[in-house]
This record gives C-alpha cells, sequence and structure tokens, in this order.
C-alpha cells in the first residue's frame, strides 16, 4: 500500500476511544470516512458508541459531508487488525509516558510502512515518545487537537528529531482537507503553543482563587465577555496590534516596554491545597447552576456552532482568509 494523498484520506483509524479519541472518530465520521477504532480497555466499545449517540445530532447540525454516517465505525479486536485496515492513525491513549513508548515500539514494530503514526498527546515531545523505535521513526508526529476535535477547528502538528519533514507536511495538508486549521511548529516545545498560553491563564486564575482576589464566576466573566471575545476574532496578537492605535504593534511595545516588566505576572503554579480544590470545584458548580456536564457540552457545542457560522460567512462575505 502506497500512502494516500493528504486530500484521498477515506479509512481513518483511532487508537485510544476516550474522550479525545472518541472525538476524533466523531469527526473523521463527520468527514465521510471510515472509521476503525481500537481501545482494550474495559467497555470501551458501549462508551464509545453512547459518545457517537449523543453528539451525532450536533455533527449534523455542523453539517455533514456527504457519504458521513455513524454506520462507517467499526471495531478491530487487536491492535494488528486496526493497523492493517487504515491509512492513518490517531493514538489517543493516556498521556503516561512509558507506556505511550512501549505502544509506539510496538506500532513501529507491526503498522505497514506507508501509514502515518499521530499523537494526539497534549504535552509530550515526540522525540521522548519515539527513543525505543527501531523502525520507521520518521513516520511518527503530533498532532495536537483542541478539544472537542469533532468541533474545534485547530490543531497543532509538530515532528520530533527523527520525523521526517514530508511526513510533517502530509499531516498538516491532511488535516487541512478535514477543515482544521493548522499550526505547524518549527520546534518541539513542551505543551505547543496553546496549552501554553491556556496554562499561563490557568495559574493566574489559581494564583487569584487561593488568595481570594476573586471568585471562579468572575475569572469566568472576565475572559468570556472581556479578551475571549476578541480572541474568536483574531487572536491575541492582531488583537493587540489594534491597541497600539493607528501605530500597530511597534507602539504598542514600544509604549508599554516599562510595563512589561512590572510583576503582573506569577506564573508559579500555586501550591494545589484541598481548600483550594474545593473552591475550584465550588466555583465550577454554582455557575454550572445544575447542569449536567453532557447538559454543558450541548450547550458549548450549539453556541460555537452558531459562532462558527457566523464568523465563517462574515469572512466568507469580506473575502478574509485568515
Amino acid at each position: 500500500m502506497s500512502r494516500p494523498n493528504p486530500n484521498q484520506v477515506t479509512k481513518a483509524g483511532v487508537l485510544g476511544t476516550g474522550v479525545i479519541g472518541g472525538a476524533w472518530a466523531l469527526h473523521f465520521l463527520r468527514m465521510g470516512m471510515d472509521v476503525v477504532a481500537y481501545d482494550p480497555g474495559p467497555n470501551a466499545r458501549e462508551k464509545l458508541l453512547a459518545m457517537v449517540e449523543h453528539i451525532w445530532p450536533t455533527l449534523v447540525k455542523l453539517g455533514l459531508r456527504e457519504g458521513a454516517s455513524p454506520q462507517r465505525l467499526r471495531f478491530a479486536a487487536s491492535l494488528e487488525e486496526l493497523v492493517n485496515s487504515v491509512e492513518v492513525i490517531q493514538e489517543s491513549t493516556p498521556e503516561n509516558l512509558e507506556a505511550k513508548r512501549a505502544l509506539f515500539a510496538e506500532l513501529d514494530r507491526i503498522t505497514p510502512p506507508d501509514v502515518v503514526i499521530i499523537s494526539s498527546t497534549s504535552g509530550f515531545a515526540m522525540s521522548d515518545m519515539a527513543v525505543d523505535l527501531q523502525h520507521q521513526a520518521d513516520r511518527f508526529v503530533v498532532g495536537h487537537p483542541f478539544n472537542p476535535p469533532y468541533l474545534m477547528p485547530f490543531c497543532e502538528v509538530c515532528g520530533g528529531e527523527r520525523t521526517s519533514q514530508e511526513v510533517v507536511d502530509w499531516t498538516a495538508a491532511f488535516y487541512e482537507a478535514i477543515e482544521k486549521k493548522v499550526a505547524k511548529m518549527n520546534k518541539e516545545l513542551p505543551g505547543f503553543i496553546g496549552n501554553r498560553l491556556q496554562e499561563a491563564l490557568w495559574r493566574e486564575a489559581l494564583h487569584m482563587v487561593a488568595n481570594n482576589e476573586c471568585s471562579v464566576e468572575d475569572i469566568d466573566k472576565a475572559i468570556a465577555y472581556g479578551p475571549g471575545m476578541r480572541w474568536a476574532i483574531m487572536g491575541h496578537c492582531l488583537t493587540f496590534h489594534l491597541g497600539g492605535g493607528q501605530g500597530g504593534m511597534a507602539h504598542l511595545l514600544d509604549h508599554f516596554e516599562d510595563s512589561l516588566e512590572e510583576p503582573w505576572t506569577r506564573l508559579q503554579a500555586p501550591k494545589l491545597t484541598q481548600q483550594l480544590k474545593d473552591d475550584m470545584v465550588a466555583g465550577c458548580l454554582n455557575q454550572a447552576n445544575g447542569a449536567s456536564i453532557n447538559d454543558l457540552i450541548l450547550e458549548r457545542d450549539d453556541c460555537l456552532i452558531r459562532i462558527m457560522a457566523t464568523l465563517k460567512e462574515y469572512r466568507e462575505e469580506k473575502g478574509i482568509t485568515r
């Protein structure tokens, strides 16, 4: 089997079917692909089928490609069956470095040579996961999504020390062909792009709650109704470019150069005491106001679909391509 063009993949493998792997299965199904899933965990099949049933109406609202159907999902009985049934593999197993190293060594040994193996890892570098590969380390690459992958259109692609540029480019093109916006990283970086930025906000939020400076609810309001609304349109750096007035980013950097050194940020994580844990949980439950996790997922997804549709319509009307 030769590797297909990235825009002609029709059979995708999902290895690990938890929250992220299951969401990848849904996205590939929505794109009209055949999906083969494998997860040896207890009740993995039943859990994924329940997830597909619960989320499929959301995908219908989002829009299905021709041929998209939950009936195109099947389960492999073994790892060997999975790797010999698909054209690309999206690995989404638990974040355990030693377990991933052992799994990747096995995948390296048994997977046909033309199959690209993509890891959904949210923090591990491919170079660290691929230390035991003896055959084709060049076709292992990170493709980190934002949750949920069936809806959020962003992916970060990052190769390891032994990943070929051809595979990095192929993976980026594959994601773009299935409606993802792709950041193709130049170097490995712990946490990649999005998680590093999220972590900075997360640590600041934990400090504020730990020091009783504000509530969990106020932190979420500050993001959702403050910078978060602007970030949906043009991101952090371009938003700050506007903050510099007609002088743009150049003026902003000159004007705020001294204040950038002010000790506003506390990027070291605070001690996660039981009190802080309790306060965070209580704040989230208070905001949820009795809504279940599934209720909140449907609320989030429905609203995201409307936001994405509005942004798409506006950008197409104005000819904006970024």
